[in-house]
């Protein structure tokens, strides 16, 4: 029995998207899916997963296939904490109201 996985739905479509931007990368560099596999050292059926979206294929192959178009630079953003709203805004509201500087000791050991 084939495992499924159990992504949510815009994870899923993000795939698809991912994949049919692989697909025509490749098709438009006239790189057939068999020197594609060749090249990122995958299995053909692993690069045909790949251009479907498939999320059983690997974080790396995605990226391997992706070296070989030469389009890796994508990769950095993916979760660039840059970009992170979300996290931003959680963290501005953990923010002191005020700060405090600590006080000195006053004493004679002071000196």
């Amino acid at each position: 029995m084939k495992k499924r996985a159990n992504l949510p739905i815009p994870a899923l479509r993000a795939l698809r998207k991912l994949g049919k931007d692989i697909s025509d990368a490749r098709r438009r560099r006239r790189i057939t899916i068999e020197l594609m596999a060749e090249r990122a050292g995958l299995s053909q059926a692993t690069i045909s997963k790949i251009e479907k979206g498939d999320p059983t294929a690997s974080m790396g192959a995605y990226s391997t296939v992706l070296f070989v178009l030469g389009l890796t630079e994508g990769l950095n953003e993916l979760a660039d904490a840059s970009h992170d709203l979300t996290g931003r805004q959680l963290e501005e509201e953990k923010l002191p109201q005020r700060v405090r500087l600590p006080k000195k000791k006053t004493g004679a050991n002071n000196e």
